[in-house]
């Protein structure tokens, strides 16, 4: 837990840009998201695969956006199919060592989801969906013209919660030293 607080506590910059990722099974939408530049982007899936998982980190890493950036700090759940393994099984060694190496991965503990921002920002899409979708193509439309909206206004992420907080509010998830 203290180890995303801290990563959210960095500054800004584009050498380092810090995404967030995560899923939710309505159509399963997969959600990156640059915290301090306001930015997401959402790419819809028929699956929730270790492949579809490899496939959207690889675009993260190959775009324009974040080409230049040194390493790309990435915030995600410990979904099974989250791994630098599911790199190996969808594409060659090389390829998967490219990409991993572009990569800083922070994981969020088990019971931490809030901790993702991606997370609020799924919740926040989840709002906004009308009960009933027709079918994908409805879903692409809705979630791209929500996406624009959200980042038109640059909705950025203001986080206030600390290592210090966590350790004063959440002590009872940090054991006890007897001496």
């Amino acid at each position: 837990m203290e180890d995303v607080l801290e990563v959210y506590h960095q500054p800004y910059g584009r050498k380092r840009p810090v995404v967030c990722l995560d899923e939710t099974f309505r159509q399963l939408i997969g959600e990156t998201r640059e915290p301090l530049a306001g930015g997401r982007h959402v790419d819809l899936s028929d699956s929730c695969t270790a492949m579809d998982w490899a496939r959207v980190v690889k675009n993260l890493v190959g775009s324009s956006r974040d080409r230049q950036a040194e390493k790309i700090v990435l915030v995600m759940d410990q979904l099974n199919t989250h791994g630098l393994w599911s790199l190996y099984e969808a594409f060659t060694p090389e390829e998967a060592k490219r990409i991993a190496a572009r990569l800083e991965i922070h994981c969020t503990p088990k019971h931490g989801l809030w901790l993702n921002m991606a997370e609020i920002e799924l919740s926040a899409l989840a709002r906004d969906l009308p009960e009933r979708i027709g079918g994908k193509p409805q879903m692409q439309q809705h979630v791209r013209s929500w996406a624009q909206r959200r980042n038109g206004a640059k909705v950025k992420a203001n986080w206030q919660f600390t290592t210090a907080d966590a350790r004063v509010k959440l002590r009872k998830l940090y054991p006890t030293i007897d001496d």
